[in-house]
């Protein structure tokens, strides 16, 4: 399914490959609307992502009012620096629709203390959302997510998680 450029929907942009597998997992839960959210190929870094969103994704949204994104980032223990830095970056008419999340380290460290695939942690990740919860979210690292969560609850999950085929 593709997304409808003209309705709400909501981009994910993956730093890396690891990082898409998680975002390919979040888009498997089955009360999630599959025609307002896509998964885009991997940038190749942090950095990449910046200029993506410069040089191809924030011209699209200026022309898409009803678009939003994700940039899924590696923090590489510099959370603060790096959130801060990234924002900065995102020009100043979409911040309300750009959303940074991601591992405070990276996903491969995640993957083995939970011990589990990107593409489950994408899943679990999902569950959370769908069902008002924080197991996963709240896990030491990506609780420092939890602004942008909360942030994206607001402007993402009314049109993301389908009402009529699960509880809220």
């Amino acid at each position: 399914m593709s997304i409808n450029k003209y309705q709400s929907h909501i981009l994910v942009l993956p730093e890396d490959d690891a990082n898409r597998q998680i975002a390919n997992g979040f888009i498997l839960h089955p009360n999630l609307n599959g025609r307002a959210i896509q998964v885009l190929p991997s940038a190749g870094g942090w950095g990449k992502v910046l200029n993506d969103l410069k040089d191809v994704h924030a011209p699209e949204m200026q022309k898409y009012l009803y678009r939003m994104m994700v940039l899924l980032i590696d923090f590489d223990n510099q959370q603060e620096e790096r959130l801060s830095y990234v924002k900065n970056q995102i020009p100043q008419d979409l911040t309300d629709r750009v959303f940074v999340l991601g591992v405070v380290s990276e996903p491969e460290n995640l993957r083995k203390i939970i011990q589990r695939t990107f593409e489950n942690i994408g899943e679990a990740l999902s569950q959370d959302c769908s069902d008002d919860m924080n197991e996963l979210w709240g896990h030491d690292l990506l609780k420092h997510n939890q602004p942008e969560v909360e942030r994206m609850i607001l402007s993402v999950k009314p049109f993301l998680f389908e009402k009529n085929r699960h509880r809220f």
